[in-house]
């Protein structure tokens, strides 16, 4: 075969690689950006499942208010009704008390006695003797039914806050079952996730931004955030803040999270529902969902200190509100895909993350 044909031939050869390389190449693009869509579609649907939650886990925290505040009611109400109870038997017994002695001074006509002219000293007596035991039984028949009409008052209040305290029970048993069937809306959700599988590389450019989401939202935050006088900031507050929440710390602040990244707060690990509480006074500044770190509230403590709280199952607080040291803001949940419960935490100065465990102990 001369030497043109066969240049010609390796020539096809090469070439025909070449194309099949390229149709490999555009598969897998195609399957790359296949997985992107389908990984946004279920991250899309994690958000609504994590926000269904949280609707619902706020619901029952406030019918769990609602029911404390309905039973010390009750138990004020029982005490006011044995009370009332006693002071009626005590008035049945005082006026059965002075109808027997009524009796018993005999069934004098009052007419007779004011014409009976044989002592008329004796019976004006008598007479005056008759109108202290009347009025004194009035007063008492007065009393006894002002005692029988707040008896009945307070007995038609207890019925009511029963009545009452049922329906609340009954809410929070539909409630905790809607709770009950969103979750397993959203493990559905998180496996589906799961079967997606990232190599290192795009897990890594998948926290990365995240990361890098949570950093800018921050700084809009801290730009938008206004100077409040009373917010001294946390620089005078190290090692006198409390933990937000009591558990095991998971991830320790600067301990390596992949590849070149390192964990910017903590993760502490907590129970579900476990309630959430803020290291010092501030305004909230954000109370959402973000993506990779799920229903977050950022507290502004002034002079450039920020504290973000994640992962959280339901939000108390809303942008704007006043809070104060030690008060309840979240609770602690596994929103943005976590697989076990708890609660990340950072503290920020100047948009720099530090490492909380200098402020809390």
């Amino acid at each position: 075969m001369p030497s043109w044909a066969q240049d010609a031939k390796a020539s096809e050869k090469h070439n025909q690689q070449l194309n099949d390389v390229k149709r490999a190449i555009a598969k897998q693009k195609l399957a790359i950006s296949n997985v992107s869509k389908k990984r946004q579609q279920l991250e899309n649907q994690l958000k609504k499942d994590d926000l269904a939650i949280a609707a619902v886990a706020k619901s029952i925290n406030n019918t769990e208010k609602k029911l404390i505040v309905v039973q010390q009611k009750l138990i004020e109400l029982t005490k006011q009704k044995q009370q009332l109870t006693k002071e009626k038997q005590k008035q049945e017994a005082l006026l059965a008390k002075q109808l027997k002695a009524a009796y018993a001074s005999g069934h004098h006509d009052y007419l007779k006695l004011i014409l009976n002219q044989e002592q008329p000293a004796n019976v004006q007596r008598t007479v005056t003797y008759y109108d202290y035991l009347n009025k004194a039984r009035i007063e008492h028949i007065d009393e006894f039914q002002h005692t029988l009409t707040a008896l009945l008052e307070v007995t038609t209040q207890h019925q009511e806050q029963e009545q009452q305290l049922n329906e609340l029970k009954q809410q929070q048993a539909a409630e905790q079952q809607t709770l009950k069937s969103n979750k397993t809306a959203r493990s559905q959700t998180i496996a589906s996730l799961q079967k997606e599988l990232l190599t290192s590389k795009q897990q890594l450019a998948k926290l990365e931004a995240e990361e890098n989401n949570l950093v800018a939202a921050l700084a809009k935050l801290a730009a938008a955030a206004r100077a409040e006088i009373d917010l001294k900031g946390l620089a005078k507050l190290r090692n006198k803040l409390r933990w937000p929440v009591n558990g095991k710390m998971r991830h320790r602040f600067g301990t390596k999270k992949q590849g070149y990244l390192k964990w910017k707060g903590v993760l502490i690990g907590a129970n579900v529902g476990s309630q959430v509480k803020t290291i010092h006074n501030g305004t909230v500044l954000f109370s959402d969902w973000l993506k990779g770190y799920g229903l977050v509230t950022v507290i502004d403590h002034g002079n450039g200190y920020m504290s973000l709280y994640g992962h959280n199952q339901a939000l108390l607080k809303k942008v704007g509100d006043r809070v104060e040291t030690g008060e309840p803001i979240a609770l602690v949940g596994q929103s943005g895909g976590q697989q076990s419960s708890g609660l990340y935490f950072e503290i920020r100065h100047q948009g720099k993350a530090v490492n909380p465990r200098l402020w809390c102990k």
